[in-house]
């Protein structure tokens, strides 16, 4: 997918390419184009300058991931399996849905690959199989780590019920952008860069 040729705009410059005779320069892959956008706050003074990009639901990662997790219980699943609660029977007590619901949530986490089934045995019991988070499972623990946070601070608007620390030290962590180099970015120097 190296982008469209300019060969394949011209039905003369396709033939031309590939009777092999000549090499054309102008049959160059074109090179990507990306077009930077500022976010949006409240706080801007003015109407947009730029028009907004376009993004098709299809080719973005933030609707693709709404679409696969944006009911409550899908993201309430995921965070029991963050917090450890893997096993059918804790996860239903501890959310209080019905049997049917949590089995379509965790049937669809398993078959997009957040979820995984591990085999356990309790003493004297039959098989049973527990929810465990696959590697892509584990990366939406900073999303909803963020999620909370901004829960706490703009919902609840409370000390919040569980921290997130630094092992060992204690101290507090928060999510947030950092550069390729190691530096912590403020939301407004962020902007969005689209590819076409």
């Amino acid at each position: 997918m190296g982008g469209t040729t300019f060969c394949e705009r011209s039905r003369d410059q396709r033939l031309w390419k590939k009777s092999g005779r000549r090499i054309n320069p102008y049959c160059a892959p074109r090179p990507k184009r990306s077009k930077s956008v500022d976010m949006a706050y409240s706080d801007d003074a003015g109407p947009e300058t730029t028009a907004p990009p376009k993004i098709s639901l299809e080719n973005c990662g933030m609707a693709r991931a709404a679409m696969l997790l944006g009911d409550r219980w899908t993201l309430l699943v995921v965070r029991e399996a963050l917090y450890g609660v893997t096993r059918f029977d804790a996860i239903k007590a501890d959310l209080g849905l019905p049997r049917s619901v949590l089995s379509d949530r965790l049937k669809r986490l398993t078959e997009a690959g957040v979820l995984t089934k591990r085999p356990y045995r309790e003493p004297g019991q039959r098989a049973r199989r527990q929810y465990v988070l696959t590697p892509m499972g584990v990366d939406l623990a900073l999303p909803l780590i963020a999620l909370m946070q901004w829960g706490d601070k703009h919902i609840r608007g409370a000390a919040p019920a569980a921290a997130i620390v630094e092992r060992g030290t204690g101290a507090p962590l928060s999510v947030g952008l950092i550069s390729s180099r190691g530096a912590p970015v403020p939301l407004p120097k962020a902007q969005f860069r689209v590819n076409r």
